[in-house]
């Protein structure tokens, strides 16, 4: 079991470190989909108690990313082709909000701030393996933290991130299929430029189309690992 987790206090709460903890885990796929959350392993792995280990797989099952199986115990959660679109489906619509309200309301510095997010995700479009995607995936985390702020909507912010949280292990999966990191760039990249052109329609069509381009790919993807 992998030890070079341990949390750091006391930052924040115990507790919530180790939330976070087990919730990168399963992010960027040091546990995958299936795989058993052995107690034990999981408090020897972080260094705390069973009872800190056991309210944030509470945590987790609450956010759907871990699911309780009779007779078996906590396990990470597996997410059908259903449940997949169903959560990008409302994941276009919040995004396409993001995208419009961030036009409409985001300032001078926001905006600037958001081409800077592009900039550093144009310098990793080309990194490959599993490395490459996560460090992809936490500068595209930053981009959307500039766009929500922008967008000045405390509601949208705070569902979109529980959406996030549950597509993330998908996210993970699609970004590393071949040339799919390259084409996730693009479409941010014209979601950036109608920003900057201040049209609002546009860049909120931009957004859902990238959502729906990850939506096929993951769906795609979830459809070959039920049939294999």
């Amino acid at each position: 079991m992998n030890t070079n987790r341990l949390v750091v206090r006391p930052v924040a709460t115990l507790r919530q470190q180790v939330i976070d903890g087990l919730r990168a885990c399963i992010s960027d796929l040091t546990f995958k989909p299936g795989d058993r959350l052995i107690e034990r392993e999981l408090c020897e792995m972080l260094g705390v108690s069973r009872t800190l280990v056991r309210e944030a797989l509470s945590q987790l099952v609450a956010e759907g990313l871990v699911q309780i199986i009779p007779h078996k115990g906590p396990i990470v959660s597996v997410m059908t082709a259903d449940e997949a679109r169903g959560l990008y489906e409302v994941r276009a619509v919040l995004e396409a909000l993001a995208g419009r309200q961030f036009t409409e309301r985001a300032t001078d510095a926001q905006r600037g701030a958001l081409n800077m997010a592009l900039k550093e995700l144009e310098s990793m479009r080309d990194m490959q393996g599993q490395e490459g995607t996560m460090l992809f995936l936490k500068q595209k985390a930053q981009f959307y933290d500039v766009m929500l702020e922008g967008a000045g909507n405390p509601v949208l912010t705070e569902m979109l991130r529980l959406v996030h949280t549950r597509v993330m292990m998908l996210r993970a999966t699609t970004l590393s299929q071949e040339g799919r990191l390259q084409r996730s760039y693009d479409e941010i990249a014209m979601i950036v430029d109608a920003v900057m052109r201040n049209d609002a329609d546009a860049a909120a069509a931009a957004c859902k189309h990238h959502v729906e381009q990850a939506e096929r790919l993951a769906v795609e993807v979830l459809a070959v690992a039920v049939n294999t």
